[in-house]
């Protein structure tokens, strides 16, 4: 997740591509915000959910949304890191590894403790806890559903290994990818090798899977990552087969039908239907990752030049860092409230992600002006 700025990177790299690496990675976490604003009656989305309800206009614009169409947002950012990482192999490892303890482990600590404490203080009130109850983002079994009624042990593993701000995996599996970057390095420069970690990693993905700290996913892209850096695939033009023309349109079409099974397809599909809505999400992961970065240079080029765009976008990390578990709150608060106004539920998805983005964005300018020290350890020294 690195958020540089543009003067920051390398000579091998052109300025519009730094350009592409900092609105992408501000779009990523600003649409992060809409993915986790999701309210439909199953809110934990995998590839794979059903929504458990009618099909709608509300039910289809958000699933098609939320996993969807912006489910491209975090391949982006693997990819991105890997490429970024790979540009200093000039620096020691040991350098390059405490460095990133400091930006990444420390604001990972700092968040997730931050989180379960706002969580702790949230419990002690009727109104609040019952929020919190029925978000069950901290729920730990049938009948301990908050934080309250954890043991020493499960609070700890909850501020270390699985952080009530639930975004924070990224950070965490970031980390490991980085530790691990001299054999990831190896693997994907060495022409036998390549073949057969691309293969496991690729597998991995392809069935939502991890191995102890390697996430999928994130391995695999993170990879990927690296190895367009060190082979020079041209990232500024893109080779015939990826022309995003067709591209951006099965990118759409792939995320409708999706959508469509997911609400209707069980009774088509029986059982099967879980490993095809797999299938689907990873082709509109991969349709939507070409679409992105070679169709839309257009917009990043008239994004980045407006001077409150680029003003917006140094504050990426705390949007990421302060929207959840705020936005599940969030919508539980709200939906008690306005639960009787017509279509309350799409009216809350499009605007209280756009409240909270706009809070973290004007905590973080108050605090940057304020206090641009404790800013610094709190981002990690980004957006500075």
């Amino acid at each position: 997740m690195e958020l540089l700025q543009p003067s920051k990177f390398p000579l091998s790299v052109s300025e519009f591509n730094s350009r592409k690496f900092k609105f992408w990675s501000f779009l990523s976490m600003f649409l992060l915000v809409f993915v986790h604003g999701y309210n439909l009656h199953e809110r934990y989305l995998q590839p794979m959910t059903l929504p458990g309800e009618p099909l709608s206009i509300t039910t289809f614009t958000e699933y098609f949304l939320a996993n969807g169409i912006l489910r491209f947002r975090i391949p982006m950012l693997f990819i991105i890191s890997g490429f970024l990482y790979a540009l200093h192999d000039q620096r020691p490892y040991g350098q390059r590894t405490k460095k990133r303890l400091r930006t990444l482990l420390l604001p990972y600590l700092i968040w997730s403790a931050a989180g379960f404490a706002f969580t702790w203080i949230l419990e002690m009130f009727a109104g609040s806890g019952a929020i919190v109850s029925a978000s069950h983002i901290v729920q730990i079994d049938d009948t301990r559903l908050l934080l309250h009624d954890y043991r020493w042990q499960e609070m700890l593993f909850r501020w270390i290994i699985l952080p009530v701000p639930y975004q924070l995996w990224f950070i965490r599996v970031l980390l490991i990818y980085n530790i691990a970057y001299p054999a990831i390095r190896w693997c994907v420069c060495n022409r036998i090798a390549r073949w057969i970690f691309f293969g496991i990693a690729g597998l991995m993905w392809l069935g939502t899977k991890g191995f102890v700290f390697f996430e999928g996913e994130g391995l695999l892209f993170f990879s990927l990552g690296v190895w367009i850096q060190k082979s020079d695939f041209d990232i500024v033009q893109p080779k015939r087969w990826l022309k995003p023309f067709w591209w951006a349109i099965a990118f759409t079409l792939l995320a409708a039908v999706k959508t469509v099974i997911a609400f209707q397809g069980k009774e088509v599909f029986g059982q099967a239907i879980f490993p095809v809505l797999i299938l689907m999400h990873k082709l509109v992961v991969l349709s939507g990752l070409i679409t992105a970065w070679y169709g839309c240079n257009g917009m990043v080029d008239w994004f980045m030049k407006r001077r409150w765009f680029v003003w917006l976008s140094a504050f990426s990390f705390m949007i990421y860092a302060v929207h959840a578990p705020l936005v599940a709150y969030a919508t539980e608060a709200v939906f008690a409230v306005v639960s009787h106004v017509p279509c309350y539920r799409i009216i809350t998805y499009i605007l209280l992600p756009l409240t909270i983005v706009a809070f973290a964005v004007g905590t973080g300018a108050l605090l940057r002006r304020t206090w641009p020290a404790m800013y610094g350890v709190l981002t990690g020294g980004r957006g500075l």
